[in-house]
């Protein structure tokens, strides 16, 4: 049985941003899908912009929400479909054939299913391929791309909608809480699905305090037993561990290094295992 899927855009005074997604959008061809817009009560036109598309947005409204998280939200209680996926102003469906390609692949029998994204900056674009396996250690550090994910909109009623007191990663909140926690069942998309606008809000360094933050009140609410597991991760993704990693690449280099180690090392005290042997 073919599964109906929602597309759901959020915006916020983003007139060009929506205008490429709503074109983008409308232009899929030969796909059973809605089309839910989502406006947190714009003042550059982009209201207007909507009323210009109503004929091929099935639902819409235009009002003050509490953030991104509370937008995405009623887009979920407003949509139909089996299946959501989360197309936000500016990011786009890699062409006008990918919901058509995907429809025939999307099934019951899993609860999420993603592919690749296009990574577009100002001057830039690169693919982002995903594992087909997901882990917990991939979500300490990444996360699947919502832009290229379809999620079984049942999913949220079974769980949770978004965590709308995050302001960067109750996407990521979702994901690693369905996969990782609840073992819902997901696939693999060998496919691109999105090109994915990689200036927004969560893709800026300034909010990197603010997703490290997040990310450790999730670890604390659904994996305490993983929060130091957590911390040594951060140390592992530093940029003199890559540089070990690097050197390690090269024979001679590794030899150098792995002698330089042993010699500090005998010269600091012994390591002590109290903490290890504890009861």
């Amino acid at each position: 049985m073919a599964q109906k899927i929602s597309v759901i855009t959020i915006n916020y005074n983003d007139k060009e941003g929506l205008e490429k997604t709503l074109q983008n959008v409308t232009n899929q061809k030969n796909a059973d899908f809605e089309f839910i817009v989502i406006d947190g009560a714009s003042s550059d036109g982009s209201k207007e912009l909507i009323e210009h598309y109503a004929d091929k947005i099935d639902y819409w409204i235009s009002e003050p929400d509490k953030g991104i998280y509370n937008a995405m939200n009623k887009g979920i209680l407003a949509a139909k479909g089996d299946f959501l996926i989360f197309m936000n102003s500016r990011d786009t469906f890699y062409d006008e054939n990918v919901l058509a390609t995907v429809s025939g692949q999307l099934t019951a029998d899993h609860g999420i299913y993603y592919g690749d994204t296009f990574m577009l900056k100002t001057n830039s674009k690169r693919r982002k391929t995903f594992p087909e396996k997901l882990s917990f250690s991939f979500f300490y550090s990444s996360c699947i791309n919502h832009q290229s994910t379809f999620i079984k909109r049942q999913l949220f009623f079974d769980h949770f909608l978004y965590n709308e007191s995050y302001k960067i990663v109750a996407d990521w909140e979702f994901f690693i809480y369905t996969i990782c926690h609840q073992n819902v069942p997901y696939k693999y998309l060998n496919c691109l699905i999105s090109n994915y606008d990689y200036t927004g809000i969560s893709s800026t360094n300034q909010y990197d305090a603010v997703s490290r933050k997040e990310k450790q009140q999730t670890f604390e609410k659904y994996f305490p037993l993983f929060i130091e597991d957590y911390k040594r991760v951060a140390e592992l993704n530093s940029k003199r561990i890559g540089q070990v990693f690097h050197i390690k690449e090269y024979p001679i280099a590794w030899k150098v290094l792995k002698g330089m180690l042993s010699f500090l090392t005998a010269l600091l005290p012994k390591k002590s295992r109290t903490a290890d042997t504890e009861s």
